[in-house]
């Protein structure tokens, strides 16, 4: 079964509050994105990696791949205005022969190969799975405009929902070309409103995705240890 990855990079980051994208940004001496690539790179299910990158600074994502020698890079390709215009960017640039679609975010480095192999080998019976984590907060359902309680949300039944999300190649294809310019803030959204069950497997609290400073200093304590 041939696995092939997208991974977005193509976004700014703005609550980062830096003039560059966030996964350029080094943890350690190293960009964040090479920590994250340097997993795909360990994991023998994948075949090949789509980077989405922001247009502005494609040359210093290439620059940055070659100076620490990551190989399964395929295409570089330009990122649109949303996240969802960033991956279907990049689906016209799987091989024919493709079976797997793997959709990452690239600012979450601390995926592990095994995760991404568990989530590649249960679509094989699956046709969309994503990874992710039971709610372990209290969930409430607050009203937008007056910032009231509506509802205690049931926590056994939320989930986090995280990357990767692996797709059969057909499935993730069908759902963008029937997207009537939805944006959704995940590819698996899409996958459910052309009405396929989405699998969910447990992911891991390490994973987590660089969204603010604060979570850059997480990252970096974890990749410490």
């Amino acid at each position: 079964m041939k696995a092939q990855a997208i991974i977005p990079t193509a976004g700014m980051g703005t609550r980062m509050g830096s003039a560059i994208p966030k996964t350029l940004m080094a943890i350690n001496g190293v960009p964040l994105i090479i920590h994250t690539l340097r997993v795909f790179e360990q994991c023998e299910a994948i075949d090949a990696v789509i980077l989405v990158v922001h247009q502005d600074f494609a040359e210093d994502y290439r620059q940055a791949v070659d100076k620490f020698g990551i190989t399964k890079i395929k295409e570089y390709i330009t990122g649109g205005q949303t996240r969802c215009q960033s991956v279907g960017n990049g689906l016209s640039y799987l091989d024919d022969d493709c079976d797997v679609i793997v959709v990452h975010d690239g600012a979450r480095p601390l995926v592990t190969p095994k995760l991404i192999e568990r989530a590649i080998g249960m679509c094989s019976v699956e046709k969309a799975v994503v990874v992710g984590l039971p709610v372990k907060q209290t969930i409430k359902k607050v009203s937008v405009n007056e910032a009231i309680v509506e509802k205690t949300l049931n926590r056994e039944e939320l989930w986090e929902i995280q990357t990767p999300q692996v797709f059969q190649k057909e499935v993730l294809m069908d759902a963008y070309e029937q997207t009537d310019n939805y944006e959704a803030t995940d590819d698996a959204s899409l996958v459910e409103r052309i009405g396929i069950k989405v699998k969910v497997i447990e992911g891991d609290y390490m994973n987590v995705k660089v969204t603010t400073p604060e979570d850059l200093i997480i990252v970096q304590k974890l990749l410490d240890k």
